[in-house]
């Protein structure tokens, strides 16, 4: 069993031995894991998926995307209650599996977070410059896309990230205080668009409900249909298991994730449904085809006024995507570090501010070069398989541990018995037979220079290595 697991002690304090501070509540928890999931999903990717993927079944790719969710949160909660430590699915493939499946699953994760945030960051940019258009002060094309698009550099997209390592150094009760303020602004923001879409919707831009079918492979090798746009929109639920990392800093983290984890997705599912059915209802799905379809569509309807207030929130609101995702990407080379898997220099943490400050300032610098650089598309569907990856063991991670520790304290227990874990693993597994055959060459690509690194280094310096 991971040794992180053994030196995070299980009791509310103000420091634990391995120096973060323990003070986020169950509702911070709840907080973190609706300021992760809802962003790029609902306010850049559904129409992105509508457009090009499932048109108005749209909505059935959410739902789809929301039940393989589902079965892999039940899973993190029981884990999460049981298991302990620090380090989302690392730590719970850890304890299942052992050191090497550990590393594959947390180098998986890095990938998956990093990404993330850079792809989020794409998204947040074209919000931000639509803004800026609209008081007159658009930036030039060069300065805000990718060189893939015919820019220099994707300037807000790099800039927004490096003012989040700051926020994160300061220290995670401030990160928590500023998260939870913007989830309230994103909320009110959606909120606003429900209240004008709901009096505008046209049924007849519901018709034909599914124009590219369930599932379909084009000669360019490209996917199309519901099932595909599920694949895709997979991506508007990375971020729930981030409330997993946060384990080392919850004041009762048995009682509070599972709490924390199964709430928030909940909730965020219902409000995709309600907020895509309402999108493709109110402007023809093929008019979703933009990095800001929401602020778009009330545009195309008129509402100028409400498309300036809702562009404003939705930049709040990625904001908190990003700061939740890139707080769990630290955390998780925190945890790999404390156990030798990575270089100990990455487990030192600042005695004032109590934060790796040393993980967070790499991690930005790296991130917001990617963000910088590469365009949103090619970085959605990168996370999305390696997210598929780690909910597929940490369901496995759960019934391995029932039967090689049954005795173990479950707090929470998966209902249902294995049920709930085999039909994560096959909904997740699904998913990822539906994406592109780049993205599973590139995730193997990774994959392959995690193996090495972990052959070169981890295996000789790891705390099992040594004890």
């Amino acid at each position: 069993m991971s040794l992180t697991i053994f030196r995070t002690k299980q009791v509310s304090g103000i420091e634990d031995d391995h120096g973060l501070r323990r003070c986020l509540s169950a509702w911070d928890l709840v907080f973190f894991g609706v300021g992760a999931i809802i962003g790029t999903g609902i306010f850049v990717l559904t129409g992105i998926a509508a457009a090009t993927q499932a048109g108005p079944g749209v909505v059935l790719s959410f739902i789809f995307a929301g039940l393989a969710c589902a079965f892999a949160a039940f899973s993190y909660a029981e884990l999460s209650a049981s298991v302990g430590g620090c380090g989302s699915a690392y730590g719970y493939s850890y304890a299942a599996f052992g050191e090497l499946i550990a590393f594959i699953i947390g180098w998986d994760l890095l990938l998956e977070y990093g990404i993330a945030v850079a792809a989020v960051a794409n998204g947040w940019s074209g919000y931000f410059n639509n803004a800026l258009t609209a008081i007159g002060f658009p930036l030039p094309e060069m300065l805000s896309k990718a060189p893939k698009q015919g820019g220099l550099i994707n300037l807000p997209a790099a800039s927004v990230i490096l003012l989040l390592m700051a926020l994160l150094v300061m220290g995670v009760r401030q990160s928590a205080k500023a998260n939870n303020a913007m989830v309230f602004v994103k909320l009110v923001t959606i909120a606003i668009f429900i209240a004008v879409a709901a009096f505008n919707v046209h049924p007849e831009n519901w018709r034909p409900f599914l124009p590219y079918g369930w599932f379909q492979t084009l000669p360019d090798g490209k996917t199309t249909g519901v099932l595909a746009g599920a694949s895709l929109v997979f991506f508007a639920y990375v971020g729930f298991d981030a409330v997993s990392t946060a384990t080392a800093e919850a004041k009762n983290p048995q009682r509070d994730l599972p709490f924390g984890i199964i709430f928030s997705l909940l909730f965020c599912t219902l409000v995709y449904i309600i907020v895509s059915g309402l999108l493709t209802g109110v402007v023809p799905y093929a008019d979703l085809n933009v990095s800001s379809p929401v602020a778009h569509a009330l545009q195309l309807m008129g509402f100028n006024s409400a498309s300036a207030l809702v562009a404003a929130g939705v930049i709040a609101g990625l904001t908190t995507v990003m700061l939740v995702l890139y707080y769990a990407l630290t955390r998780i080379i925190f945890a790999m570090s404390l156990d030798g898997l990575f270089s100990p220099f990455f487990s030192q943490v600042n005695p004032a501010t109590q934060t790796p400050v040393r993980v967070i300032v790499l991690c930005g610098i790296i991130m917001a070069g990617v963000a910088g650089f590469m365009p949103l598309g090619d970085l959605a569907e990168l996370v999305n398989i390696g997210t598929l990856a780690a909910f597929v063991l940490v369901c496995l991670g759960v019934i391995v541990l029932r039967i090689t520790q049954p005795d173990m304290p479950r707090p929470f227990r998966t209902p249902f018995g294995p049920l709930f874990p085999v039909l994560g693993m096959l909904s997740c597994g699904a998913l990822m037979a539906f994406l592109p055959m780049i993205t599973w060459l590139r995730f193997g690509v990774w994959l392959l220079l995690g193996l090495i690194v972990y052959f070169v280094y981890s295996v000789h310096h790891s705390k099992l290595a040594s004890s």
